[in-house]
């Protein structure tokens, strides 16, 4: 009877055994910031947000919280919103590559992943823009924005992402 169930288990395994040690070494870098401000992880994406916006015409300004371990941004003269640690979409690439490796095809793995976390960065770092320039210039819908349309968009891609990976590359062997 287990042998009917050990891909199932096999899966399942990798997919906890990886989602496991990439949360503790992921912890013990957060651990490394302790009263320190913000990892630095997060601060960078903050200055690229920053970069962007500056780019688009929206004046923004980082203005660091270490004992809070967070960033505000100050756009255009409002403290448009403020940058935490789990504002750096690093949960949300860690269930992802475990996801991924749960289905493990070799090397195409590794280039999977690496493609699909550079996408993930992108809209992370494109999702925090739109959220700040929500808050800036429709700031009515500045909730609706953080709690339904932005997590969407990360989740949305990462499910996308999954999608493609079983489709296209974890089922291609079973469907020949």
């Amino acid at each position: 009877m287990l042998k009917d169930f050990k891909p199932v288990l096999s899966i399942l395994l990798r997919f906890i055994t990886v989602y496991v040690v990439l949360l503790l070494v992921y912890q013990f870098y957060l651990n490394s910031f302790a009263q320190l401000g913000l990892d630095s992880f997060s601060h960078f994406i903050a200055e690229q947000v920053r970069d962007i916006q500056n780019y688009l015409g929206y004046l923004t300004q980082l203005f660091d919280d270490i004992k809070g371990e967070q960033v505000y941004f100050k756009v255009k003269g409002i403290y448009a919103t403020r940058m935490v640690e789990g504002c750096n979409a690093i949960s949300v690439m860690i269930l992802f590559v475990s996801f991924v490796f749960a289905f493990y095809k070799g090397k195409k793995t590794f280039f999977f992943v690496m493609a699909g976390l550079l996408i993930l960065y992108l809209m992370n770092v494109l999702r925090i823009v739109g959220l700040n320039l929500v808050m800036t210039d429709y700031s009515q819908y500045g909730k609706m924005a953080h709690d339904y349309i932005f997590p969407a968009v990360i989740y949305g891609t990462v499910v996308l992402l999954w999608l493609i990976w079983i489709k296209f590359f974890a089922l291609q062997y079973e469907n020949t």
